[in-house]
């Protein structure tokens, strides 16, 4: 591999590049105990797909990641590569791990991503891609159902920022998330590169943007609720600024993305402002609607901070919570 800011670590002993039909995308920075726990449960996978597995460690100085998981793909338990993304940033990480899999596996169908902090089901790999073939779709999508680090916050699990989109499997308008993604080959080969944009990659939004994109082009889009990933939620992420921060972020997206997705068409930026006003002005009611319903005050208040970060990003506004990873 010729790319710089890619760095090939280790590969698995005896892998047959040209056998692998799905890359299953692993990004991780900084949890060498976690990445090992998502590899055993990619190794456990119940499937008669041919996959090989790509790890993009995003931190080149501390290497943790690298280190941790490197004996498991070198003792061959593990069939893929080890890779490190050296330009730093969410997006990066992905961008390297689809090129390589592009590059690396030349008889590749699609990639799979799974996160650092999930747990894939037995049965995830294999739900996916019947799911994209069920229902003809180019990307498929599935929940992260999270895992609270304390029991007592299993409350949570209802609240917009980690339920899921959609509760039923089939086409769907919109996906949001790459932390449980199937993407076809065709789709890759399609898009521009690089295919996530970095302009989010510190704040996150490029999966987002990425999906909004394939959408724009044709591409069908599906839901799968049977391929579960359980993802690991630490205390810090049900604390009351987190909540808020990852809020008001998600509203900025939505100010980003659908700027992108309008460009050039008349009065674009204007229409966006003014719904981004529109949906301001309507969300102490909506968040009321929501108060009576879950008896939540944080439930209550999402709709008002996406709408406030709608409104914010016009003014330049950006969380990017990724860049102090150890308040994320």
């Amino acid at each position: 591999m010729d790319n710089p800011s890619i760095t090939v670590e280790a590969v698995s002993p005896g892998l047959d590049s040209e056998a692998v039909e799905i890359a299953v995308t692993v990004p991780t920075f900084r949890r060498p105990q976690q990445i090992l726990d998502t590899l055993e449960s990619i190794s456990a996978q119940r499937t008669d797909r041919r996959f090989g597995v790509i790890v993009m460690e995003n931190d080149a100085e501390g290497r943790q990641g690298v280190e941790a998981a490197s004996p498991r793909f070198l003792s061959g338990s593990v069939e893929g590569l080890v890779i490190i993304a050296h330009d730093r940033g969410n997006c990066c990480a992905y961008n390297a791990g689809w090129l390589t899999a592009l590059e690396r596996f030349p008889n590749l169908k699609a990639v799979a991503v799974i996160d650092d902090d999930e747990i894939a089901d037995p049965d995830w790999l294999q739900r996916l891609s019947e799911a994209a073939t069920t229902f003809g779709a180019d990307i498929v999508g599935g929940p992260q159902v999270p895992v609270f680090a304390q029991s007592s916050h299993q409350r949570w699990a209802d609240h917009p920022v980690f339920a899921p989109p959609y509760r039923t499997s089939g086409l769907v308008p919109a996906l949001y998330s790459s932390g449980n993604l199937f993407v076809s080959r065709r789709v890759l080969d399609a898009m521009e590169r690089p295919f996530l944009d970095l302009r989010f990659n510190f704040m996150g939004g490029g999966d987002s943007d990425f999906l909004s994109r394939a959408m724009q082009r044709g591409f069908k889009l599906a839901w799968c609720a049977e391929a579960i990933l359980r993802e690991t939620v630490p205390a810090r992420r049900v604390e009351a600024d987190w909540i808020r921060a990852r809020s008001l972020r998600n509203g900025v997206i939505s100010t980003l993305v659908e700027k992108k997705k309008r460009a050039g068409t008349p009065f674009a930026n204007a229409k966006v402002f003014l719904k981004s006003l529109a949906l301001l002005a309507a969300s102490p009611l909506r968040g009321i609607v929501r108060l009576i319903r879950t008896g939540s005050p944080s439930v209550g208040l999402y709709p008002v901070y996406v709408a406030a970060g709608r409104v914010m990003a016009e003014f330049g506004y950006a969380n990017e919570q990724y860049r102090q990873p150890e308040k994320n």
